[in-house]
């Protein structure tokens, strides 16, 4: 049996209209373009979609490399090695306190989307 390479689109993702004629996809999630808080670029959330800030220019390598480490997040929660609710964050099995858009990890308290949070360097 053979196939055919063309220009049939083959998009197993969800696609989202953005601002204007912006879209993106990405495999099994859906993407939604909005406004987010004072330096956050996108946030990955618990019910499978992805926040992608309005300020990201469509197509751009940034937009890549947003969605990317977002898509890590995603991953890390469906293997159930990542999870979060209100009140903490759940990595690998330890539970971090989390408040007001802190977290505390080994004694200190860091805001989220910190670096030197573990969950945030791979």
């Amino acid at each position: 049996m053979g196939f055919k390479l063309g220009s049939e689109s083959r998009n197993n993702g969800k696609k989202i209209g953005g601002v204007g004629k912006d879209e993106i996809s990405v495999p099994g999630v859906e993407v939604i373009r909005k406004e987010l808080g004072p330096g956050i670029d996108a946030e990955a959330n618990n019910d499978g979609t992805i926040f992608l800030g309005e300020h990201i220019e469509s197509g751009s390598a940034e937009e890549r490399k947003v969605l990317m480490h977002e898509m890590r997040h995603m991953v890390d929660m469906k293997t159930g090695r990542l999870g979060y609710d209100d009140d903490y964050v759940t990595w690998d099995g330890n539970k971090y306190k989390r408040d007001h858009g802190f977290i505390s990890y080994e004694g200190e308290w860091y805001k989220e989307g910190d670096t030197m949070l573990p969950w945030e360097k791979h």
